[in-house]
């Protein structure tokens, strides 16, 4: 009998164990290893040594630091359109896509099944000079023969919010999906006005997916490179692109490992500082109610 219970204790560790031991391999063991890296010094001729050079940290960042505020920036201003955009479709799809709901996230899903790279490079094609979009404004005089768009802030944002959109809008319709209709119909027997329903019912209630939104747009824009490498110019390089050239080009591990730390900080920095201002607490305990 105590055998028994000593098994039935267990075993919800022992199905868990699979789990922990692939974050082991592939997440706790590869950021030890970069941790240890980032303090280390040399080159790739003369071979790495273990210095505890804690200077990496404060070379990289008085050395790239624009970079990194320019992706805090970039990343926060493409959250923002997400949620502009992606809460009003979530919010129809769940309140009015009937039964056409499946067919309306199934397009909302269609772009991920073709490569980020080409998804991003597609748009490099309609914002060209001469590309789809421009070429007809220009022949028109609509705008100036000398516009463009591709190399600015504003093709990378608009790339980021593109290819990060899914992320914001399905996380909030399922919130939504869940709020109870007999909470809307009681808030008009209460002679709420729509809005009054929306401000008091709706959006305190998808708060929980409005907050798991947020974090899947901002965590990935904030540290992507493939917008700023296709869509951006050398004034719109973000940290991405200078741990990418750091490690791939430049062959300084160490400097590359101390970047993608002090952005791994930074960003967890502003996902509990956002989870406090939001109050995490009341989040979670209307998802879990």
């Amino acid at each position: 009998m105590t055998r028994r219970r000593l098994r039935g204790r267990l075993t919800p560790y022992w199905l868990a164990l699979p789990g922990w031991l692939w974050l082991l391999i592939f997440f706790v063991i590869p950021t030890l290893v970069m941790l240890s890296l980032s303090t280390q010094s040399g080159s790739i001729e003369t071979g790495f040594r273990q210095t505890f050079d804690v200077a990496n940290y404060s070379q990289t960042w008085s050395q790239f630091h624009v970079q990194f505020i320019r992706s805090i920036v970039y990343g926060l201003i493409a959250t923002v359109l997400c949620l502009t955009i992606g809460y009003p479709v979530a919010y129809w799809i769940a309140f009015r896509g009937g039964a056409r709901k499946s067919s309306l996230l199934f397009l909302i899903l269609l772009p991920f099944f073709v490569s980020f790279v080409i998804r991003t490079q597609s748009w490099n094609f309609i914002l060209a000079d001469n590309g789809l979009l421009l070429t007809p404004l220009k022949s028109g005089h609509l705008v100036p023969q000398d516009f463009h768009i591709l190399a600015t802030s504003t093709a990378v944002v608009g790339g980021l919010a593109y290819n990060f959109l899914p992320f914001m809008i399905l996380p909030v319709y399922v919130a939504l999906e869940r709020i109870d209709p007999a909470l809307l119909e009681a808030s008009a027997d209460l002679y709420a006005s729509r809005t009054a329903a929306f401000l008091r019912v709706v959006f305190p209630l998808s708060l929980p997916g409005v907050f798991a939104g947020v974090l899947l747009t901002f965590v990935p824009a904030a540290s992507d490179y493939v917008n700023a490498s296709i869509l951006g110019g050398a004034k719109t390089t973000m940290i991405g692109n200078i741990i990418q050239t750091e490690y791939f080009t430049n062959l300084e591990y160490n400097k590359a490992a101390a970047l993608s730390f002090i952005l791994m900080a930074a960003l967890l920095i502003g996902v509990f500082a956002y989870a406090r201002a939001l109050g995490t607490e009341d989040v979670f305990e209307v998802a879990a109610g």
